[in-house]
């Protein structure tokens, strides 16, 4: 089967499969990452079909929407790779790469994988949690969780482990310090990092206007 044949077919299942998924989690958040991972690769000395795989793939079953369980994910992308008679290597590449790729696994401060491409698609990833939409995503996250907006008397946790991350109920305005704020400097591509940076500027003119509101200064 040719790549291109490949990629369409992955498109197709990958909208079926998150036709009722969470605003921020849905196919247009894959679309996003998949543009970024395109962008960003076309810099780098990588396999784009195992870019372009990994960044359509990546959230297939997010952990966050099924208990906790990151096996999900990879399980059954490594089923579909394999129906699409993918080539081993790339499937077990791709598998690796979503297995390994999201922000609570960095916490674990335990790299057990590492790859070029990992990089790529995981820069293409955070790029869509930071600046304009990586804010909407958070709020509508948080909406979707029933989580407040702010609340000044809890304060954000910046030592959080990986079990802390994944359980926390704190208000949204914190995951920007968590999480978001921390991204820029967590990039691994020149592309990446050039790209985050007017993301971060933007998030931290909306948190001095956001405060300034709060205040009723503004």
């Amino acid at each position: 089967m040719s790549n291109s044949l490949i990629i369409l077919n992955t498109i197709d299942f990958v909208k079926k499969e998150l036709k009722d998924a969470e605003g921020g989690h849905d196919w247009f958040h894959i679309e996003r990452v998949y543009k970024n991972a395109l962008n960003i690769g076309r810099h780098e000395s990588v396999d784009l079909e195992v870019v372009q795989l990994g960044a359509l793939l990546h959230d297939i079953a997010d952990s966050k929407f099924h208990d906790g369980d990151e096996t999900i994910g990879p399980k059954k992308a490594r089923e579909f790779l394999f129906q699409q008679n993918v080539s081993s290597e790339v499937i077990e590449h791709v598998v690796k790469i979503i297995a390994n790729m999201s922000f609570s696994k960095s916490l674990d401060k335990n790299i057990i994988f590492a790859s070029p491409e990992l990089e790529v698609v995981q820069d293409a990833d955070r790029l869509d949690a930071i600046g304009a939409i990586g804010i909407a995503r958070a709020f509508n996250y948080g909406g979707f969780k029933d989580r407040a907006i702010y609340d000044p008397e809890i304060t954000p946790n910046l030592n959080l482990s990986k079990a802390e991350y994944k359980n926390s109920t704190a208000p949204t305005i914190n995951h920007f310090y968590e999480k978001l704020l921390l991204l820029r400097d967590k990039m691994n591509t020149k592309t990446g990092k050039r790209l985050a940076e007017n993301r971060h500027k933007f998030m931290m003119h909306y948190l001095e206007q956001f405060y300034s509101e709060w205040e009723g200064r503004n």
